[in-house]
């Protein structure tokens, strides 16, 4: 009897122990910003630009071209263009990369270029790629693809168990860059026709911002592998390109994980007149929801675009939809996009300020994942986006407080419950 009390004893204190360790290596590793931003200029302040330059960084640069793709049909031929006409380099890192007709055709494009001498890198995010085959990765290596899988779940490094990288970026030649918010999965083809095709939108890049893109994705390639990529092929000499400023912004839970929460705080607190808002995973916590009620209370009109009941993630519309009764009441608009699965990522401020990238409005994106966001202060582009965000609206059903208040009762216990693992949404 006593060997029997002590060995559950022990087997008590290794599971309080396990238990322990699973709930530090699941808390954010660095403070976490905790006081509302006070508004002390607009976006039209020049002190607006110095902010998203100094205070976040990197600074914006001159003369980029940026151009907008909608849907896969845009979407994936031009990027496979690029990658078949690449010349000395390639790097690429994504979050979903699953095996598939798409799938296919990038193993394929990537691993032809690699044979003909192209310098190619892929990093994929351990999950996030569990679907892609194995047959599909040694296709790569066999034909010279330096192919890495980031931070795959080991047992003696629990803190990077949560940590992913989230970012999706395409660098060709250090000349063309892509990011934003697909994913190399088939549910992304098409054009957003039917509930089988995501909505989404990425973008192509070209002028001096793609160097800052090709030093995001170095950032995480060292971490990866210890090697450094250098030299010309790499970061080439880059001209102007077109007439918009551009900053490629980064966080990262290992430097800076809160600079993203902070960049659409400081954007959101400064905005004048509109703020319109796309998001596949809209989980504000108590900061974003107070900037954004404070930003409608001041007279501006904030919208806001959710995924609808077609969406891969139960658990977060649930949480989502428990945050806007505040944001309704405060006169916010929220509407929920009905055609398909909504994967949109975009942040534009008074016809001026766009951010897009893969980043959500949420607490993983904001504190635990790898993400990076492109941001362009240029009124004609952001207009260009705001019409994209007016026919998304059309597609989309608003939500009033009265409906949201009237909600089903087990939507209601739904919210509160996932508001229990809100900091892992």
């Amino acid at each position: 009897m006593r060997i029997k009390r002590s060995l559950v004893a022990l087997i008590t204190c290794i599971s309080t122990l396990v238990a322990g360790l699973l709930a530090l290596n699941f808390m954010p590793n660095e403070k976490q910003i905790d006081t509302q931003l006070t508004r002390q200029y607009d976006t039209n302040d020049p002190q607006f630009r110095r902010s998203l330059g100094v205070l976040l960084g990197p600074p914006l640069v001159e003369g980029n071209k940026v151009e907008a793709l909608i849907n896969g049909d845009q979407i994936f031929p031009a990027m496979l263009k690029a990658i078949r006409e690449a010349e000395k380099t390639i790097t690429f890192e994504t979050y979903i990369y699953w095996s598939g007709s798409i799938g296919r055709e990038f193993t394929e494009a990537l691993a032809e270029r690699a044979r003909a001498g192209v310098k190619v890198h892929v990093l994929l995010d351990w999950i996030g790629s569990m679907k892609i085959d194995d047959a599909s990765m040694d296709q790569m290596r066999r034909a010279g693809v330096q192919l890495h899988r980031y931070h795959k779940p080991v047992w003696w490094k629990l803190a990077r168990l949560n940590n992913r990288t989230h970012r999706k970026l395409l660098v060709v030649d250090g000349r063309i860059g892509f990011t934003g918010g697909v994913g190399i999965a088939d549910k992304w083809r098409g054009n957003a026709q039917d509930a089988e095709h995501w909505r989404d939108t990425h973008f192509r890049v070209e002028g001096p911002v793609v160097g800052q893109m090709q030093a995001v994705f170095n950032d995480n390639w060292t971490k990866a592998t210890g090697t450094v990529l250098d030299g010309e092929a790499y970061f080439p000499a880059l001209k102007h390109e077109g007439d918009s400023p551009a900053q490629m912004f980064s966080s990262s839970i290992t430097g800076g994980s809160e600079s993203m929460h902070l960049m659409y705080l400081l954007a959101i607190t400064a905005a004048r007149h509109t703020i319109h808002l796309s998001n596949a995973y809209f989980v504000p916590d108590e900061l974003a929801v107070k900037a954004l009620v404070a930003a409608a209370k001041r007279g501006v009109d904030v919208r806001i675009i959710t995924p609808g009941k077609i969406i891969d993630s139960d658990v977060v519309r649930a949480a989502s939809r428990d945050q806007w009764g505040t944001l309704l009441a405060a006169g916010v608009k929220m509407a929920e996009f009905q055609p398909t699965m909504y994967h949109v990522k975009s942040l534009v401020v008074d016809s001026l300020l766009v951010s897009v990238g893969s980043t959500n409005f949420d607490n993983r994106s904001f504190g635990l994942n790898d993400e990076a966001n492109l941001n362009v202060l240029d009124a004609d582009f952001a207009k260009q986006q705001e019409a994209i965000f007016e026919d998304d609206w059309r597609h989309a059903r608003p939500v009033s407080l009265q409906q949201w208040q009237h909600r089903p009762w087990h939507d209601k216990a739904a919210g509160k419950m996932a508001d229990l693992i809100g900091a892992q949404l």
